[in-house]
């Protein structure tokens, strides 16, 4: 494998998969839209970062009636600037890749397209007959703020310490259910229907609740024992709601680690790995980038 696409995809970067033109008018406009580290790509990440933010605004505010009755029309020529808007971005991204396919079933390729797809369809079905469909269709368009995560390095590196803790986190909630349906069990066998707990999946979820610290009074223990074990409970929800963001914090300190080492490739033999306090390539004794 050459040394640079080690160094490619040893910096996890989610754009090379979709390839990048050679030239041309497809790499001229992939640097702005893709690469955020020139003037021209990160003056159209801020620009677009503020048009989501407006037309996210838009949505909320056309929820309110009032302000929808007084500025119905404004709101609404504002609604379908932001949408083609968005669909010319939308259009350039797949074509200034080399893999369109790909780039369109990715999981922003996805929110891009349900971002302006509500606007489209909602023309096409009858508002006399569907007026509720469309007032869901509408709700969609704020899926456009997860568009957001798209800019912000940190995002993707939550999402990357989530992913690589995915098998952590379901060994947590697995025991997280467990205790929850034990408890639950033993304070339906305790309670009983006549306090409130008619049956094991009513009292899993006063279990839950109290586990959780939520405590929605609906469902409260009579007995004696049974305020023990909800005491218990309680106490042990402090403890079990730590567990997870140790887990994630962890890991997102092995991802920013990791993304530090993996930056770092020697000019001259493209070696990746360093230390970060390193002067000089492990391998060739080449002196390294700061």
């Amino acid at each position: 494998m050459n040394p640079q696409d080690t160094t490619t995809i040893l910096t996890s970067d989610p754009h090379q998969r979709l390839g990048k033109p050679a030239g041309g008018w497809r790499a001229a406009l992939y640097a702005i839209i893709f690469e955020s580290d020139t003037p021209k790509g990160r003056a159209f990440d801020l620009a677009l970062i503020g048009a989501i933010l407006l037309s996210v605004l838009v949505v909320v505010l056309t929820s309110v009636k009032p302000i929808a009755d007084r500025y119905g029309d404004w709101l609404q020529a504002g609604e379908w600037f932001f949408t083609v808007l968005f669909t010319i971005e939308y259009v350039a991204r797949c074509l200034c890749v080399q893999r369109p396919v790909l780039y369109a079933r990715s999981f922003f390729g996805v929110i891009d397209l349900m971002s302006i797809l509500p606007s489209y369809v909602s023309l096409f079905i009858p508002a006399a007959h569907v007026v509720q469909g469309i007032r869901i269709l509408r709700l969609l368009r704020i899926f456009r703020i997860l568009k957001l995560t798209l800019y912000i390095q940190e995002y993707s590196m939550l999402g990357d310490a989530l992913l690589a803790s995915r098998r952590k986190i379901f060994v947590f909630l697995s025991v997280v259910f467990l205790i929850v349906f034990l408890l639950g069990t033993v304070m339906y066998v305790v309670e009983g229907p006549e306090n409130g707990y008619t049956s094991i999946p009513t009292a899993v979820y006063w279990a839950i609740s109290t586990m959780t610290t939520v405590g929605f009074g609906d469902l409260v223990p009579k007995t004696d024992i049974g305020r023990t074990i909800a005491s218990f409970m309680m106490l042990l929800g402090w403890g079990i709601l730590a567990v997870p963001t140790g887990i994630i914090s962890s890991e997102i300190t092995h991802q920013r680690g990791q993304r530090v080492l993996s930056l770092r490739a020697c000019p001259n033999c493209h070696s990746v790995g360093h230390e970060p306090a390193a002067r000089y390539c492990k391998d060739c004794g080449t002196a390294l980038p700061s």
